[in-house]
């Protein structure tokens, strides 16, 4: 639902895993506030997971959010999220900012897939995410942005995803689109008249022996190697569906090996 606020909502979520020394996951910290709240749901084997829950509209205008998740040796973390998160307008007229930071332990693991950020007409927000990882961690991260709802132009949008393996930065990059900004974000060398990006960054160890070799993966969908050991996907389609598909596809071409 749309809204407005009158001043801008600062509000942080938090979350900790940690090897429970039974083979399972446990949460000694899992905190929100504001429109931020965490939920602990059924996890799987050894993984530990959460959703996050939108409990007011945003972010709007002038917002500050802040969501951090830390796993520690040898513990396992799915965060996703219970809804897509719509920028919205609001009567402060300052950016709205979504930060998110990730660390992960040596021998830890983060599934990071979060629903779809979609960017409403009259919006400005400013998405940062940065995950700090130790050598051996791993890593599957997805996000997506869609720019506006269906029918309409979207809002303003940047987005930043910064990624550092063993203090080393192997990852940062930077998309801004929507009104006010410098053209050719629109164009053939960009989104091409797409409405919805994504990014799937996946670290394995695994990937030192056997790297990951740069290729298109079908029509809008690229995979490039990182160091670190680490490999991105970048995907453009005509909708968040198609979206998801190709992402879909490409974290199961990345993912280990059965048995």
């Amino acid at each position: 639902m749309d809204g407005v606020n009158t001043a801008g909502v600062r509000a942080d979520a938090r979350v900790v895993a940690r090897a429970d020394g039974r083979g399972g996951t446990c949460l000694p910290v899992l905190e929100g506030d504001g429109p931020l709240a965490l939920r602990r749901t059924r996890g799987s084997g050894t993984e530990a997971r959460v959703l996050l829950v939108g409990a007011m509209s945003g972010p709007l205008g002038g917002d500050r959010l802040t969501v951090r998740a830390e796993v520690g040796t040898g513990a396992r973390l799915g965060v996703g999220s219970a809804a897509a998160t719509l920028a919205l307008p609001g009567r402060d007229t300052d950016d709205a900012r979504y930060d998110v930071r990730l660390t992960v332990a040596p021998g830890g693991e983060l599934h990071w897939l979060p629903e779809q950020l979609i960017s409403v007409r009259g919006s400005s927000l400013l998405a940062t995410t940065h995950a700090d990882l130790a050598r051996g961690a791993r890593l599957v991260l997805r996000e997506e942005q869609v720019l506006g709802r269906s029918g309409e132009p979207p809002g303003r949008l940047t987005t930043r995803l910064t990624v550092r393996i063993a203090g080393r930065p192997v990852l940062d990059q930077r998309l801004t689109c929507g009104p006010g900004t410098r053209g050719g974000w629109d164009g053939p060398a960009v989104l091409d008249g797409h409405r919805a990006v994504g990014q799937l960054v996946v670290v394995r160890p695994e990937f030192d022996d056997e790297p990951v070799t740069a290729r298109v993966l079908g029509e809008g969908a690229a995979v490039l190697p990182l160091p670190g050991p680490a490999a991105l996907v970048t995907a453009v389609a005509p909708d968040g569906l198609r979206l998801r598909r190709l992402l879909d596809g490409a974290a199961h071409l990345l993912a280990p090996a059965p048995g």
